[in-house]
């Protein structure tokens, strides 16, 4: 098939780099545009990125020698090499709002990894999983920015696949009434190796500044209903959270607690039926990212572990484990997915195949 020609906005940081690894040998997608600040407009990209290339794998032989675009100043150029775009921008927040929006007016779909659209309302933030119907509303979202092809669309935070994705079948078979759940975050969350934060070795942080906040609010709109063009947030359940940071490179843990309405708790065993048995759209359409098994309990008490499972499935599968009784709430259980993979830029990737599938992103 012929691919589909993808740009980056923001290639030079850690999640820019991810993106830029995922698609190396992508299916669908190949990589025509690349842009950053104005700083490392007009250089290769091996010249800007190369002595601060961080991921494990070598840069790209195809990705060396594209010239990086500014990509406040030369929008027009991009959009042209370009079917639709990744976004992944380290700015203020007003300013990225603005700059996807400018994006999206030049008839570029933007696909993007930041939290500024989040909790725009027409905006949809899809885990396709979870909430791939959420898309239609980008037909409410065009007529808004006055466009045929471009709109923009997010992923959530990295922090929620190590929960969400657990909880999401079991609200929408039994109901899901509360939940308290404690986060265990890697550095890379934080743009960040061993070798840029030396204090993180040997270390816990107790705080992730808007971590919490995000946590507690990004599932409502994940859950949320779509009426008179807008996404309205979900009541239910209700989400306390406190996020950590971590000593660990890859790899965000989740230790969750939740109960169910009064008179309704399922057994341990149809607990995990129901992870066992979920596919999501993604499973159903067979998506490249999509892994197989997008839920997988592990018997184990030890298990899940980050370094053991993060990498489950291309990093893109959800890995459970200690589910039991608890005292306060009906049950307790620990989680665990990729950060940058499930949580970013293969996030991300895995939302531009469904929009690709559906038809919401065509070829020029």
């Amino acid at each position: 098939m012929e691919k589909y020609k993808v740009g980056i906005v923001g290639c030079t940081g850690m999640v820019g780099q991810r993106f830029i690894t995922l698609l190396e040998n992508h299916p669908w997608f190949e990589i025509t545009a690349l842009a950053a600040s104005a700083r490392s407009a007009g250089k290769r990209y091996e010249d800007v990125a190369g002595k601060r290339w961080l991921m494990k794998t070598p840069m790209p032989e195809s990705v060396k020698n594209l010239i990086v675009m500014d990509a406040d100043a030369e929008i027009d150029a991009f959009c042209a090499k370009v079917d639709f775009t990744f976004c992944a921008v380290n700015m203020k927040k007003d300013e990225i709002k603005a700059l996807e929006e400018r994006y999206a007016k030049h008839e570029c779909p933007v696909v993007s990894n930041n939290s500024a659209h989040r909790h725009t309302p027409d905006v949809p933030m899809v885990v396709p999983e979870i909430n791939p119907e959420h898309i239609q509303i980008i037909d409410s979202q065009r007529q808004r920015l006055g466009t045929k092809r471009g709109f923009i669309a997010v992923k959530s935070n990295c922090s929620l696949q190590s929960y969400v994705p657990a909880l999401h079948p079991l609200r929408e078979k039994y109901g899901v009434e509360k939940a308290l759940v404690c986060t265990y975050q890697a550095i890379s969350g934080a743009g960040k190796n061993f070798e840029t934060w030396p204090e993180m070795t040997d270390n816990v942080i107790p705080y992730i500044g808007g971590e919490e906040e995000k946590s507690e609010q990004e599932p409502m709109k994940l859950w949320g209903t779509m009426e008179n063009g807008q996404i309205v947030v979900a009541v239910s359940p209700s989400i306390t959270s406190q996020c950590i940071r971590v000593p660990v490179s890859d790899g965000h843990m989740a230790a969750v607690f939740m109960s169910f309405p009064q008179g309704v708790k399922p057994s341990v065993e149809e607990i995990k039926e129901v992870w066992a048995n979920y596919k999501g759209r993604a499973q159903k359409l067979e998506l490249p990212s999509a892994p197989k098994q997008f839920l997988n309990y592990f018997e184990d008490p030890a298990y899940p572990q980050t370094k053991l499972q993060r990498d489950l499935e291309g990093g893109m599968a959800i890995s459970l484990g200690r589910l039991r009784p608890d005292s306060q709430y009906d049950y307790k259980f620990v989680g665990l997915s990729h950060n940058t993979l499930r949580g970013a830029a293969g996030g991300a990737v895995l939302l531009a195949e469904l929009l690709c599938a559906e038809g919401y992103i065509d070829r020029k």
